[in-house]
């Protein structure tokens, strides 16, 4: 009701001024598609920049984890080399958790895929993963009340 009334007084001062409105539009311009390829090659170096910082390094991995997507195996082993040049190992196993996280009801298919295919680079940088560390239980869960 306020909107309504606001809305008739405003055109009726524009009237009486002798203002004409004028409508601004905004165009959202949209760059041309990206291909999965130059998608992966834009992370890849935004992980390997020198003097990356932790927090830099957690900003991509946001980014990357809010969009509707898994990230490539190529993605996630740069974002470990660069958790291992800052020496945040627990940054390293987030990033883990979240792109398995990601992988959603077909986790049982993708993430052995994406463990498979980083796991030397798991090795080489001395990264455990959720499995091996017991990331994957809950430590404290409350026993089903249908259990007992």
């Amino acid at each position: 009701m306020l909107r309504i009334t606001a809305g008739k007084v405003a055109s009726a001062m524009r009237g009486s001024l002798g203002v004409t409105s004028t409508r601004v539009i905004a165009v959202r311009q949209h760059g041309t598609e990206e291909s999965a390829e130059a998608f992966d090659s834009r992370y890849e170096k935004y992980f390997a920049r020198d003097g990356i910082d932790g927090w830099e390094i957690r900003k991509g991995m946001n980014d990357l984890l809010g969009m509707d997507l898994v990230p490539s195996p190529k993605v996630i082993e740069s974002g470990l080399r660069a958790c291992r040049r800052v020496n945040d190992i627990a940054l390293a196993i987030r990033w883990l958790e979240g792109c398995k996280d990601k992988c959603g009801d077909q986790k049982a298919t993708i993430y052995p895929y994406l463990l498979e295919k980083i796991s030397p680079t798991l090795k080489e940088l001395g990264v455990p993963t959720i499995e091996e560390i017991g990331y994957d239980k809950p430590e404290l869960a409350l026993k089903s009340v249908y259990d007992i």
